[in-house]
């Protein structure tokens, strides 16, 4: 998993190296308990350091993820029959990711709103 994280560092997005990190670990499955989350938290990480820095925004696509579950075991499943058939193909995970990526942003864009706003109101000249 780290070998294919690295040799494709530079030749993919931030989004699909997050795609495969969080099923890969996921498939690969190391610990007795807390693989989900771990596989999540990992995920995150290599995003935001192959962006350069963290996402803004208050709900992080993990925390996202943990409260529907649903459509990220989906995914898993997707990416899972695409490896039995021979290929690696994360796309189902890529476009949920990006689903999150988007709440998580516009969360924050509309609390920098939000906050503007009030200041504006409040704000004092010295």
């Amino acid at each position: 998993m780290c070998d294919w994280v690295n040799d494709h560092w530079g030749q993919i997005s931030a989004v699909e190296l997050c795609a495969y990190v969080m099923w890969r670990l996921n498939w690969i499955h190391p610990f007795d308990d807390g693989n989900g989350r771990t596989s999540r938290a990992l995920a995150y990480l290599v995003l935001c350091a192959r962006l350069g820095d963290r996402l803004p925004g208050r709900k992080t696509v993990p925390e996202q993820i943990a409260e529907h579950k649903s459509p990220y075991y989906d995914a898993l499943e997707s990416a899972d029959q695409a490896y039995r058939c021979g290929t690696i193909d994360v796309s189902a995970m890529q476009s949920l990711l990006e689903t999150y990526i988007a709440v998580q942003l516009k969360e924050a864009f509309d609390s920098a709103r939000a906050i503007g706003e009030v200041e504006a109101t409040n704000r004092k000249l010295h």
